[in-house]
């Protein structure tokens, strides 16, 4: 595991030492891939994590390296490298194949969220100009078929649709004797193209992060050596694979690590508490949403879950609070990691030595080759030791740019290599970051600048609190006010406004007291799990939140401004 520098920093700017693994510029997916299958090829690479335990799929590596060879293959009889094709699916064993697959055949492989509509599904189709889609029927009762066919007349360069599930038939076209036996595979490089990941559009249309090959296995790299993995010790990922958490971090972090990788269809927390019982992994990442229903299911005092020595989190400041929970209730170090899209996407992790004090209020310092700096957005300057600013980030792993958006792209990516996140962070001495909001979440009432981190971190510490979004909504006089949405832990019994003010004010001065309480039973969440605070202020404005907390015991009206 690498270690952090121990100099102090006098500024808010991290420059890497050139400590932990060596970057390898010129790696490939699939050439990681084959090395691993070269090394290890009887030890086992993936184990399809499905309900029966009996009828569970798997895979060594040699045989996951030969599915791979054998999918690229027949994907060149379709596609030329360089091309773009779709994979539109849950996740499922086929779809890492392709994912290996698609990479050796230098093709660039779309990442598409099976829970979207006709509309947002020809978008993404037509803006990466896709040459081939690979899909299952439905999912979930979402029409994926019927949903292509309604866009597809739209599509021009659409050529190909081809059914994922019925992948085993296409690989059968590069066994010995099939039209694409004797098709070779392609020279790429570790600059090409390797996927195209759209982020989540919370501010307008979706941007297609293009993710260069050496980018996204260095990243899952030095990340797993942060994380002190063990060589070989088995992962349990419900990660989404068409999101970089779960396609990145945790199939190639993985594959770093030549570890068995048990892969869940979808998140289930019985599923994955059954999962953690008989296939016995030592790693578990997932998001804060996914570790609460874990640590709610009402058998999880009687199951085994020894083998779990980690668990790991992302996407959302996790609270002190659930931290001691997850690793006094588990039994396992937490590490939270911090990143996104356009990074490939690690940038931060605590280490599974770090104090809880240090897991709940920070993200960690920078991974290895990463460099970081806190920036003033108004002057552009670097900040001081412990003041918000945005965080901007460089090296290795930085997108290659947004596909077809050249004004998106020089608006985040700058000349002289500087990534611009849009989050805001502070850092300490030892460069370990705090995130504190979105510079778009930013609330500025009356003036002064308020981040909804820190306000939710105070709130998730109350014990009748399970989740809180924090955002700031228009007012006539202060031009932003503090509004807090909070799911109860007992529904039954929510907080009162007058309990969660006084918890507030024991910890914070009064501007960033919430002037607004709302109780709601689920939040928006993003497909990777992030709360949708745009789409919470929306609906807000659309008066769509009109379910109060009780001022007081026995009260029922609306709060108090």
């Amino acid at each position: 595991m690498s270690v952090p520098s121990t100099t102090p920093l006098t500024t808010s700017h991290w420059v890497p030492d050139g400590s932990g693994p060596a970057l390898r510029l010129d790696l490939t997916v699939g050439q990681l891939l084959r090395d691993v299958a070269a090394t290890v090829p009887d030890r086992a690479a993936l184990v399809e994590g499905t309900a029966d335990p009996a009828s569970r799929r798997r895979w060594s590596y040699a045989q996951l390296c030969a599915d791979a060879e054998r999918c690229a293959r027949a994907l060149l009889r379709r596609f030329q490298p360089g091309e773009r094709i779709a994979v539109w699916a849950p996740n499922s064993a086929e779809w890492l194949i392709v994912e290996y697959g698609a990479a050796l055949a230098g093709l660039t492989l779309v990442t598409v969220n099976p829970s979207l509509q006709p509309a947002e599904l020809g978008y993404i189709l037509t803006q990466s100009q896709a040459a081939g889609v690979l899909l299952v029927l439905e999912v979930r009762g979402n029409s994926l078929a019927a949903h292509l066919d309604q866009v597809r007349p739209d599509l021009p360069e659409l050529r190909e649709v081809l059914r994922l599930d019925h992948l085993p038939e296409l690989l059968a076209e590069a066994d010995a004797g099939g039209p694409a036996a004797d098709i070779h595979l392609p020279t790429v490089t570790g600059e090409d193209v390797v996927q195209i990941q759209y982020t989540s559009g919370t501010t307008g249309f979706p941007k297609g992060a293009m993710l260069r090959h050496a980018g996204v296995v260095n990243n899952a790299t030095c990340w797993a050596d942060r994380l002190a993995v063990p060589d070989g010790e088995p992962w349990l990922s419900p990660m989404p694979l068409f999101h970089t958490g779960g396609c990145v971090l945790a199939a190639l972090g993985a594959l770093s690590r030549r570890s068995p990788l048990v892969l869940m269809p979808g998140f289930d927390p019985g599923l994955l508490v059954d999962l953690v019982e008989t296939e016995r992994p030592w790693f578990l990442p997932g998001v804060p949403t996914m570790l609460l229903a874990v640590l709610d299911h009402p058998d999880l005092a009687t199951r085994d879950l020894s083998s779990l020595r980690a668990v790991l989190s992302g996407g959302a400041q996790v609270p002190e609070a659930l931290v001691r929970r997850i690793e006094h209730t588990l039994g396992v170090d937490f590490t939270i990691v911090y990143g996104q899209t356009e990074c490939s996407p690690a940038l931060t992790n605590t280490s599974p030595t770090d104090t809880p004090e240090d897991k709940g209020l920070t993200v960690g310092p920078p991974l290895p080759h990463t460099e970081v700096r806190i920036v003033d957005p108004a002057t552009l300057g670097t900040v001081p030791i412990g003041s918000p600013g945005e965080l901007w980030a460089r090296g290795y792993f930085t997108m290659a740019g947004y596909h077809h958006n050249p004004e998106a792209t020089e608006a985040t990516l700058l000349a002289d290599g500087w990534l611009r996140t849009g989050d805001l962070a502070t850092m300490d001495e030892r460069g370990y970051c705090r995130i504190v909001g979105r510079l778009k979440d930013m609330i500025i009432r009356g003036g002064e600048n308020l981040f909804p981190a820190e306000i939710e971190e105070v709130l998730h510490q109350h014990p009748a609190v399970a989740d809180v979004a924090v955002v700031g909504v228009p007012d006539d006089s202060w031009g932003e006010v503090v509004a807090a949405f909070i799911r109860p832990t007992d529904p039954a019994d929510p907080p009162t406004v007058a309990d969660l003010r006084d918890h507030t004010r024991a910890h914070l001065s009064p501007q960033k007291t919430p002037s607004l309480w709302y109780t709601v039973e689920a939040f928006p969440l993003t497909g990777s799990g992030k709360i949708q605070k745009n789409v919470i202020r929306d609906g807000w404005q659309q008066g769509r939140y009109r379910q109060h907390l009780p001022t007081s015991v026995g009260s029922t009206g609306p709060s108090e401004r």
